[in-house]
């Protein structure tokens, strides 16, 4: 309970800190752009057309019943919040390490701060996204995506899928402090992790042994259940909702628990 407390008390102590490192991350990526944070709304567009036309065009990747396109894109924005903001996380205890080593700063305000930030880009993502959802209603696409009410859910699975992130990211920043190849090592772990998660085809499509394994995959979990409200106008299941939710939290409990217990020696490897 007081380790709750003192996280609670660092952070509004240490807010503007916080703030200012968001900021910073938000001027340095896009620094001289001329269309600056619209970015953030053109490239899910722009890749998802992309990869649409790969797949569904070039492969005749289909899912039936559904619309593809937004199919696609669901797993896109999601998988990419993930892959984005657990890599800047793992780099960034040990690019701030020059501020560290000046004065004292609650270290896991890095991780916290780059998943917050990557977290802003995928809310803007999100406008696309529902974009799209709104076009299906005018013929993009074979299939109409409705709105319903189990879109109040959206937020519950997002906040999931951060606290799943937040986790990942934590116990890679430690990692990376003492084992500078996770840096290399992490990009192969990513590869493979996408084509374990269903972004671009339909888990059906998979041998039955193998969907139980894809099945496990946290990702999957987030993104299906995403899906399910997007696509099939339906809720996911009370315990799907909850295995969410213990994944999520249980795994940004563990990426506070490591990173706490090593971040004293972070000094030594400067």
């Amino acid at each position: 309970m007081s380790n709750i407390k003192n996280i609670i008390s660092n952070y509004k102590k240490y807010s503007f800190l916080m703030k200012q490192l968001i900021s910073r991350d938000f001027k340095v990526k896009y620094k001289r752009s001329v269309l600056g944070v619209l970015w953030s709304l053109l490239q899910p567009l722009l890749m998802m057309t992309v990869m649409a036309i790969v797949f569904s065009q070039m492969f005749k990747f289909k899912v039936e019943g559904i619309n593809y396109l937004v199919y696609l894109m669901t797993g896109i924005i999601m998988f990419n919040y993930f892959s984005e903001a657990s890599s800047s996380a793992m780099v960034s205890v040990v690019g701030n390490f020059g501020l560290i080593n000046k004065v004292y700063i609650p270290k896991y305000i890095f991780p916290v701060s780059k998943c917050l930030f990557v977290g802003i880009n995928f809310l803007l993502t999100l406008i696309p996204w529902l974009i799209i959802i709104v076009l299906t209603h005018f013929g993009l696409g074979s299939y109409t995506c409705h709105f319903n009410i189990w879109y109040i859910l959206l937020p519950y699975i997002f906040l999931c899928l951060f606290m799943f992130t937040l986790g990942i990211g934590m116990i890679l920043s430690c990692v990376s402090v003492f084992l500078r190849d996770m840096f290399y090592i992490y990009s192969i772990i990513l590869t493979i992790w996408n084509y374990l998660t269903p972004v671009f085809y339909s888990i059906e499509i998979v041998p039955k042994g193998l969907q139980i394994l894809l099945k496990c995959n946290p990702l999957y979990m987030f993104i299906t259940g995403a899906r399910t409200i997007v696509l099939y106008n339906a809720r996911p299941s009370i315990t799907q909702m909850a295995i969410m939710f213990l994944v999520g939290f249980g795994t940004m409990l563990i990426g506070m628990l490591i990173f706490k217990k090593k971040q004293d020696k972070f000094i030594y490897y400067a």
